[in-house]
């Protein structure tokens, strides 16, 4: 059983979902995303999307038990949650996979994207990864997941209203301009190429969380040609390679694609003034110590990054380099 319900205090639903508290750990002897192991995995593949087991939202949403009342608002939990698996290998990493492996990883990322956008009642498309037991992962195997939303949440929404009225006053958009700070000051760039560039923002709360931004003005998934989508590749091959050369450990971290809503009339031209950006959430700060997102970021959140922004580019950049010099 699960439903959508209102924080009146935040202005926003959270996901309640009680069928969630019974999704497995990784059994001992046998991987359900392993090819031809789980009742979902073909035999072979390169990539692979299925239906979340224990989805928080469904197309064929539950129904509500409670009553909701002008306070306290309920919504059917409608919606999609999908897994995406990034090999058929079990021990692999991201950024051990080929270039152009990943670009068909991206290519899924974009074909999902696409295909939910056709659900009216989807507004927001999110790709996303999980990775490592320091930020809950249950299931090694290299996989992301995705949700589609029929509300817009509430972080993602509080960008937009800033891009939005960043546009409005200046008539540029947001994440151009950062783009050009981060390029004039230099020293918190961390690798770019023709379409894309990565850089720890002046702002960043984690000591490494990276952006990934398009240098050109792209809104969405959808707007990428091939070109882009490889040039996308190789920046999370070498960003993410990066991460872990750091302690010669695999890095945990959180990667979240931030794109234009889908099927929004608050947010139609929302293609005007917001920028497609990837943000990666690494808890690490040193090789066996965690950055918490505890009381302050948590309860009031007032982020505080524990180590300066452009040392750890710095660091960062370095091991980016030091991973594609190994290749």
């Amino acid at each position: 059983m699960a439903e959508l319900r209102w924080n009146p205090l935040l202005r926003t639903y959270t996901m309640v979902a009680g069928n969630r508290q019974k999704r497995p750990h990784m059994p001992q002897d046998w991987c359900p995303f392993c090819p031809g192991e789980g009742k979902n995995v073909p035999d072979n593949y390169t990539v692979f999307k299925y239906d979340n087991d224990f989805p928080t939202l469904k197309q064929n949403p539950d129904i509500p038990e409670l009553e909701d009342d002008d306070l306290y608002k309920i919504k059917e939990n409608y919606g999609k949650c999908e897994v995406i698996l990034y090999s058929p290998d079990h021990n692999v990493t991201l950024p051990q996979l080929s270039l152009e492996h990943i670009k068909e990883l991206i290519d899924l990322w974009q074909e999902r994207n696409n295909d939910l956008s056709k659900d009216e009642k989807i507004k927001y498309v999110f790709p996303f990864e999980n990775r490592g037991k320091e930020v809950g992962v249950t299931m090694p195997h290299p996989h992301g997941q995705l949700y589609a939303y029929s509300w817009i949440p509430l972080k993602i929404k509080a960008e937009l209203d800033s891009c939005k009225e960043y546009y409005n006053k200046n008539k540029k958009c947001l994440l151009c301009e950062m783009n050009k700070k981060e390029k004039n000051f230099e020293k918190r760039i961390l690798i770019e190429n023709n379409n894309f560039i990565s850089y720890l923002p002046f702002f960043t709360d984690y000591p490494y969380g990276a952006f990934i931004v398009s240098k050109n003005h792209k809104s969405n998934l959808s707007q990428f040609n091939d070109n882009e989508k490889r040039d996308l590749a190789e920046i999370l091959k070498y960003l993410t390679g990066g991460f872990d050369n750091i302690f010669d450990k695999i890095f945990p971290y959180m990667m979240v694609v931030h794109q234009s809503p889908v099927n929004s009339n608050e947010y139609k031209d929302s293609h005007k003034y917001f920028h497609f950006h990837i943000e990666f959430y690494p808890p690490l700060r040193d090789k066996d110590r965690i950055k918490w997102y505890a009381s302050s970021e948590m309860g009031a959140w007032a982020a505080t990054n524990t180590l300066l922004v452009e040392d750890t580019a710095e660091i960062l950049r370095n091991n980016i380099k030091k991973f594609k010099d190994l290749l």
